[in-house]
């Protein structure tokens, strides 16, 4: 069973909740991050995407990139922005977009269990992503960003937070980017925070990593370089931990994430197509609204590609939809073999609509597009038991947890 910890959040004093609270650092590019960061002097960007505040010549993995996100959070403690608490809690996280709202518990997560497989992972990291965050955690002596695990629901842990919602009043209520509305709990009792710990201690066997693989991964990095460093330091100590806000899996959603291919299209691609799916060409754009279908943009026309019976799988990986395009058309037809690296495709989240696919290839940029059906979060927790990983680009959280409104003090300096 997995334990989780209370902690004493850095957090914005409540008053400027809304101007810290910002996109996560990995969601922006830098020129986006510079533009917000010159229209708030308060943003979080300072700190978690720190280059912004130095000349735009500079490399973002420079190390005085590092230090100046220390600085900066230095700076952020003294002029009140954000404050310490003084007690160990736990927190709630709540996001409503478009009238759907999910509730997180905000905790410190264990590194003993992620190294023990209780938090599992169903992702591959990339190193240089990897070193960036352990710098940036090394120089700030914390966790500036959550991760963002789910765990199977439990009733018994849903109707005690649904208790502390009613019987208090949020901490934070604001409204930030794409009209997501964020309210924030304290739970400050500690026979409340008792029970959290025992909770999840005797009936959550396993966390999921739904967002965050190479936070997760640059933090147990720290902290077994922070166990080299303080040998006599206790389990309990803060580096041994990291932040995450944790949601029950029911409340989650995935959108889809769509693919665009630039690439020759043969004369008889359609017929090549017809081997292994039902083509059905449709009169408006298709957004595949069950498993085993998939949209084609191509030429100026939609498509509805259904899989045949014979080539569906029912292995955690290649079952899904993502796995069946790529076996049976971006590798056979285009010759795509590894879409981490092949520059003839890319990706587009659901969020952006069905609007943003047809665009894509109707001014040129590519030759065809792909609307996938959404994974779902069962199966991503399929895949995360069977210890595979998913294929790249296969999930698309929304809505996106804010940076800045919790980070986690490792006390090691």
């Amino acid at each position: 069973m997995v334990k989780i910890k209370p902690f004493k959040a850095i957090r914005p004093a409540e008053e400027y909740a809304n101007d810290i609270a910002s996109l996560p650092y990995d969601v922006l590019s830098t020129n986006e991050a510079r533009k917000i960061g010159r229209q708030n002097e308060k943003s979080f960007l300072h700190i978690d995407k720190s280059e912004i505040d130095l000349a735009e010549e500079n490399s973002p993995y420079a190390e005085e990139v590092y230090q100046k996100a220390a600085s900066n959070l230095k700076e952020f403690l003294s002029k009140k922005w954000l404050v310490q608490d003084d007690e160990d809690q736990f927190y709630l996280y709540q996001l409503t977009m478009n009238g759907r709202s999910q509730m997180g518990l905000v905790v410190c997560a264990s590194i003993k269990d992620y190294q023990e497989k209780k938090i599992k992972k169903h992702e591959f990291t990339r190193e240089e992503k990897e070193v960036d965050r352990i710098r940036h955690i090394d120089a700030a002596d914390a966790n500036t960003s959550p991760i963002f695990l789910t765990y199977r629901d439990q009733e018994s842990i849903d109707e005690l937070i649904e208790q502390w919602v009613t019987e208090n009043e949020p901490m934070y209520d604001f409204s930030s980017f794409h009209e997501v509305k964020h309210k924030v709990w304290v739970i400050d009792q500690k026979t409340v925070i008792n029970q959290l710990e025992k909770l999840f201690e005797q009936n959550v066997a396993e966390l999921y990593i739904a967002d965050g693989h190479h936070r997760t991964e640059s933090a147990v990095k720290v902290a077994l370089k922070r166990k080299e460093t303080y040998p006599n330091e206790p389990d309990e100590a803060e580096f041994n931990y990291f932040l995450a806000v944790l949601f029950p899996a029911s409340q989650l959603a995935i959108l889809d994430y769509n693919r665009v291919v630039n690439g020759l299209i043969e004369e008889d691609f359609l017929d090549q197509l017809a081997e292994k799916f039902e083509i059905e060409k449709v009169s408006a754009s298709y957004k595949p609204d069950r498993p085993k279908t998939i949209g084609m943009y191509l030429q100026g026309d939609w498509y509805k590609l259904t899989i045949k019976p014979a080539f569906i799988s029912n292995h955690p990986v290649k079952g899904l939809d993502v796995s069946l395009l790529q076996e049976h058309v971006l590798t056979p037809l285009f010759g795509i073999k590894d879409i981490r690296t092949d520059k003839r495709v890319d990706f587009i989240g659901g969020i952006r609509g069905m609007q943003a696919l047809s665009d894509a290839v109707d001014k040129g940029s590519f030759t065809v597009a792909f609307s996938m059906y959404p994974t779902k979060i069962d199966e991503l927790i399929r895949v995360a038991d069977s210890g595979e990983v998913l294929p790249p680009k296969s999930t698309w959280f929304e809505p996106k947890l804010l940076s800045g409104l919790f980070v986690h003090d490792l006390e090691s300096k």
